[in-house]
Parts: C-alpha cells; structure tokens; sequence
C-alpha cells in the first residue's frame, strides 16, 4: 500500500530541495552556455524559478 499524500509531499520537496542546492553551487562555475541549460532545468523543477533566477542574476540580457 502506498504512503500517504502528505509523506509523498514531503519526500518531493525535499527532493527538490537536494537538487537546486546542487545546480545553484554549479551556477557560480559554469559557463554561459551551461548556465542557460542550468536555467532551463530550473523552470522545469520549480514553479519559483523566477525568482531564483533573478537573485543569481541568470536572466537573459
């Protein structure tokens, strides 16, 4: 029997969580190329893309 809604929710989030640490320390080193990939799959991951993007200041020029 599956888990619960709020215990798939919570495993989701943290998920999420593990990952945009992961590409926000990729961010600091990569080219603009790899950043605009590293963009891409921001806004697939999270609906707050937008603002994660504007604060490392990703956003195209």
């Amino acid at each position: 029997m599956g888990g619960s809604e709020r215990t798939r929710e919570i495993k989701r989030r943290r998920h999420r969580k593990k990952k945009l640490g992961l590409l926000k320390s990729r961010i600091a080193k990569a080219s603009s190329s790899e950043k605009t990939v590293i963009v891409a799959k921001l806004r697939e991951l999270t609906p707050g893309a937008e603002t994660i993007i504007a604060a490392h200041s990703l956003e195209q020029r």
